[in-house]
């Protein structure tokens, strides 16, 4: 009796050891003994046996494509010194075994755990494509004030292109998301050049507007001087004759030069 226990708790370990479970966000595919990919997919939480053939998992939800050190052409020629991007996407889980069975395994990356990210390297393609030609729609400094347009018009063009090769049934773009975008150093230098150059115009017509200011304000007053000078000649007429009438003045000189000078009572 002990010797059948001891025999159902090895064979429990073998088949627990030639078994394997599909966690949740993963669907599973079987591979026969000769490597033929089996139709259909294994649900998540099942158990299936690895003694014979395989299972290939295959994660199907909110994959993140990373795209870094991109340097595409801005609209203005200029050659961007980074723009980093993660683009997001999705696998139908009905059309797993489908994408495996028949596309290229080229587009397929396999990471260190032996999970399959299926047309992973397509959509590297694709999504670095987009960027490009999105980035051709707007000049070097422009486009991180633009990071929306931008986009939602790399989402589009991948999936339209996924539309034109009959995959927007299996695949998904749930997200795109530009993470950085800096221009070439050269276009910086020549954008700070520009707004100092703009920057000592603009105290120039300050300093031009004032002096212009100054120069007339000095024209009126030596426009003003002449009739100044005549309403003081004429004051001090006034002031004498107001003394000559007062009695005040015993003396009254007039010299060829018109002045006036008088001798006044103390």
């Amino acid at each position: 009796m002990k010797r059948v226990f001891t025999l159902g708790i090895l064979a429990a370990a073998v088949l627990a050891a030639g078994c394997t479970r599909i966690e949740t966000g993963t669907v599973g595919v079987r591979v026969d003994f000769s490597k033929q990919v089996q139709s259909g997919e294994l649900l998540p939480g099942s158990f299936n046996q690895t003694l014979i053939g395989d299972v290939l998992t295959f994660p199907v939800k909110d994959l993140n494509v990373v795209l870094d050190n991109m340097t595409p052409v801005a609209k203005d020629n200029s050659t961007m010194k980074d723009l980093d991007a993660v683009v997001v996407y999705s696998i139908n889980p009905q059309q797993v075994s489908e994408l495996y069975a028949t596309k290229n395994r080229a587009f397929h990356v396999v990471d260190k755990e032996g999970d399959v990210y299926l047309m992973y390297n397509y959509i590297v393609q694709n999504a670095r494509n987009a960027i490009y030609k999105a980035a051709r729609k707007y000049e070097a400094l422009d486009m991180a004030d633009n990071r929306t347009d931008m986009e939602t018009f790399i989402k589009e063009e991948v999936v339209r292109n996924l539309a034109e090769e009959k995959l927007d049934g299996a695949l998904n773009i749930t997200q795109v998301l530009i993470r950085n975008v800096v221009p070439a150093d050269s276009v910086v230098a020549s954008a700070n050049e520009l707004v100092r150059s703009k920057n000592e115009l603009k105290q120039k017509e300050i300093e031009v507007k004032t002096a212009e200011a100054e120069a007339r304000r000095m024209a009126a007053l030596a426009n003003n001087s002449s009739s100044s000078i005549a309403f003081m000649q004429a004051q001090a007429q006034l002031n004498i004759s107001e003394a000559v009438k007062a009695g005040k003045v015993q003396t009254i000189i007039i010299p060829s030069t018109l002045t006036m000078l008088g001798n006044v009572k103390q």
